[in-house]
This record gives C-alpha cells, structure tokens and sequence, in this order.
C-alpha cells in the first residue's frame, strides 16, 4: 500500500475548511454528568466559516454532556482524513436560534429539529483547536487551529 505524502501546512488548513464546509456528519464525545464516563454520538452540523451548529434531543447523554458541561471533542471525515475538534459549546434553543441558521442548518442536514415532538437543542461548538491528518507523516504537526485562531493566515 503506498502511503500519501504529508501535506503542506497550507494544504491541510485548506483541506480541513473545505471538509468542515462539505461533509455533514460529526462524531461528539462529550462527558457524562459526573464527568467520568465519555459518551460518543454522530450528529448533523453545518459550519459558517467560525463556528459548526449541531443539534440533538435536550434529553440525550449528548445533550446533556454538551449543556452541563460546555465542552466537547468532534471528529470529521474517515479514519484516514480526519479532521479533529476541541471546543466549547453553547446551548441555544430553537425559539432563541434565528429562522434563517434554523433553515440552513434543516437544508443541509435534513433534520429539522423544529418539527420534532421531543425538546431538542441547537449547540454552537466554537473550536479551540483544530487538528488535521491524513497520513503518518503529518502527525509531528497536526495542528492547524491552536487557542480558536488559524495557525496560517487565509
């Protein structure tokens, strides 16, 4: 199996916008309400060029964790092209989210948690740290987003 080149710093930030951009499944860890045991679920979101918006059931482990807690780490893409996120997250729900985040985030997701009977949430997750890999050679420097900034200016 031949193995792919480490990319550019340029590359993989490029990489990972257009990733953030595109894709619309997330994986979120977050913890649990006694902060012990992680709890891992997918979730749609949309990315607006600084901040991804997901949504769940207010009830869920997901949910909860992302609302008591304010924290959470999300994956993106396939094993070998993933794009990783630490950030913080802030609930807001769907009377408060304004119409047209709603209606872009039920565009392209197909979920519209508006028209579901359970209470669900909008989460705003703001990432703190970004990180990017897709081969063995890029994990000396996978870091492209360090304290909510690009490392590399557009």
């Amino acid at each position: 199996m031949t193995r792919a080149a480490a990319r550019t710093a340029e590359q993989r930030k490029h990489d990972t916008i257009h990733r953030l951009e595109h894709d619309v499944d997330v994986w979120v860890a977050t913890a649990s309400g006694d902060g012990e045991v992680p709890h891992l679920a997918p979730l749609s979101f949309v990315w607006d060029g600084a901040v991804l918006l997901t949504a769940t059931a207010a009830t869920t482990p997901t949910g909860r964790g992302l609302r008591d807690h304010g924290v959470a780490r999300l994956a993106v893409g396939p094993a070998d092209d993933t794009v990783m996120i630490e950030g913080t997250a802030v609930a807001v729900s769907p009377a408060d989210l304004p119409e047209e985040d709603a209606e872009i985030f039920a565009g392209k997701t197909g979920f519209d948690p508006r028209e579901l009977a359970a209470p669900h949430l909008y989460f705003r997750i703001h990432p703190r740290r970004i990180q990017a890999w897709r081969a063995r050679e890029e994990a000396e420097a996978t870091d492209v987003m360090r304290d909510g900034e690009w490392l590399l200016a557009d």
